[in-house]
């Protein structure tokens, strides 16, 4: 048994319809590895579930896994709005969606998603999300931090998936990656930022939990 079965077989089980998305993502999607996936799902859950946030920004739907996840932990009147940029995601995305009551809670935006947060920013009159999750395109994370930050509540909370890209973050080998530098730079970004509360998590791909103070 490898710690990360035993990690698994210790964690609270992923529900049905979690289980069938994991399934039907492995079988029809490329790159399945980019799905939460058990334990995370679970941290996310339990995290949302924790904050208990009215509103959820997540930047990076793939196929509705994490956004099920985070939103279990929605108020009964919360809203969890998601971004996807592949539109050929989005029927698998809504079918995956609609598997759950949830789904009634999550609205679903195609589009690029720093053109879709500046469009929040104009129409956000005064509401502003609790809980933001970051898991869209790795060049473009320190965009995100400045755009989603305007957006926030004040002690708000973001997830930052991916901070330590396989331990390529630390690795002299992937130093003209750019997807690697630019991890690089979001992680020295957010580090830097006397606004900010942050600590970095193991989990996984590394996740970065961020404090807006």
């Amino acid at each position: 048994m490898t710690l990360s079965e035993y990690i698994e077989r210790h964690s609270s089980p992923e529900n049905e319809v979690l289980q069938r998305i994991t399934r039907s993502t492995h079988l029809e999607v490329i790159n399945p590895r980019m799905l939460s996936g058990h334990v995370q799902g679970r941290v996310l859950s339990m995290l949302s579930q924790m904050i208990q946030p009215k509103r959820i920004l997540e930047l990076g739907t793939f196929t509705g896994y994490s956004a099920l996840c985070l939103a279990e932990g929605l108020t009964e009147d919360g809203l969890l709005i998601t971004i996807e940029h592949n539109d050929e995601m989005e029927d698998s995305i809504r079918r995956n969606l609609a598997l759950s009551p949830l789904g009634e809670k999550i609205e679903l935006m195609i589009g690029d998603a720093k053109e879709t947060l500046r469009r929040l920013g104009d129409k956000a009159k005064g509401e502003e999300f609790d809980l933001v999750f970051i898991d869209a395109d790795k060049k473009e994370y320190c965009d995100y931090l400045d755009l989603v930050l305007p957006l926030m509540r004040k002690g708000g909370w973001i997830l930052a998936d991916n901070t330590l890209w396989d331990g390529h973050i630390i690795d002299p080998a992937y130093d003209k990656d750019r997807q690697t530098v630019a991890l690089r730079a979001f992680n020295d970004k957010v580090a830097a930022d006397p606004r900010l509360e942050k600590v970095i998590l193991p989990l996984r791909d590394g996740l970065t939990i961020i404090r807006k103070l």
